[in-house]
């Protein structure tokens, strides 16, 4: 089948066009503002590339309108958080099924309008949430869906990778761009945590900064200390000695959780789940959104008891993105 790509220049833009490749099909289209885009040559050096997404726009309708082997059934979307409604709403005004990286949106709001568009346009927008396919996770959710106890588990997050100085002027550097910590790197954690242990029920926040955020959740089947950071100075110094750039951990109850190795061709098996018609949609994506809307808009808890050991670590005083109280999650 055929596909369109918007983000062609950015970061995670080649393991969508990797995935697009190994499940047998063409990328005929894409477009990026920048034109830097020599990884296309890779796999599929004929695809048509547009810097102005009118013009991108404009071919996929022509494909549209032309025979039915021509159109685009898929358009995946690599592009800045803040474009990503834009763009899923172009690929459904082509009748053309969206494949968006994550945070789907910045705003939970937006997906209401998203899934009436669904609706009108009879096609479907889909959420890159690859962790869910990780083996060593998918196993622990079936231990967990297995037992009987209705105790809460302790659950210790910690999510660290390196970022440098241009992070910070670029888009992901930007709240009302990126989301902020918690949407831009913290959403597939956030994910994670609500498919593992249920509904959340209240969320504290002790740090947010433009790069550290901290808090606890408290979940149907756990509590979680969390933290999340793009700062090189918060990583083990371990990591730094062997060279390493980012570091992962999540602990159950003492014991440490696998989840740090098998990342490769995840997005492969997005797709492979995507074209098999079992991809997740808008209704698995909201939770994780909502989870960092209100983190983002919570104020800070001041009483560090509770909080996550490497909170201690950092200053606690920090602006809040908005004034607004939001402890308790709808």
């Amino acid at each position: 089948m055929n596909f369109g790509l918007i983000g062609a220049a950015g970061f995670i833009a080649p393991k969508h066009i990797k995935a697009i490749h190994d499940t047998g099909n063409s990328l005929v289209a894409a477009a990026d503002p920048h034109d830097c885009v020599g990884r296309l040559d890779s796999f599929f050096p004929d695809a048509r590339f547009f810097t102005e997404i009118e013009r991108f726009d404009r071919y996929l309708e022509k494909c549209r309108r032309s025979t039915e082997e021509n159109r685009v059934r898929y358009v995946s979307i690599c592009s800045p958080n803040y474009l990503h409604d834009a763009h899923v709403r172009l690929a459904l005004r082509v009748k053309a099924d969206a494949i968006c990286e994550k945070p789907l949106v910045i705003s939970p709001w937006n997906l209401d309008a998203l899934e009436e568009l669904e609706e009108e346009h009879g096609q479907r927008v889909y959420s890159v949430l690859q962790l869910r396919l990780l083996p060593s996770l998918i196993k622990l959710k079936a231990e967990l869906e297995a037992q009987t106890a209705n105790q809460r588990a302790d659950v210790c997050l910690t999510y660290i990778t390196r970022r440098g100085r241009w992070y910070d002027a670029s888009w992901k550097g930007s709240p009302e761009k990126s989301g902020g910590v918690a949407l831009n790197i913290g959403i597939h954690f956030f994910d994670l945590l609500h498919w593992l242990f249920g509904e959340v029920e209240q969320s504290n926040v002790h740090l947010r900064r433009s790069r550290q955020m901290g808090g606890t959740l408290e979940f149907e089947r756990a509590r979680v200390r969390w933290f999340l950071s793009t700062d090189a100075n918060d990583l083990p110094d371990k990591v730094v000695e062997e060279g390493g750039y980012a570091y992962r951990s999540m602990t159950y109850d003492g014991q440490e959780i696998e989840f740090s190795g098998g990342f490769k061709d995840l997005h492969t098996r997005v797709y492979e789940e995507i074209l098999a018609g079992r991809g997740t949609g808008i209704r698995e994506t909201r939770p994780a959104i909502e989870i960092a809307h209100t983190i983002n808009r919570s104020k800070i808890k001041m009483n560090l008891s509770d909080a996550h050991p490497l909170v201690s670590r950092v200053s606690t005083v920090s602006m809040p993105l908005m004034a607004t109280s939001a402890s308790k999650v709808a």
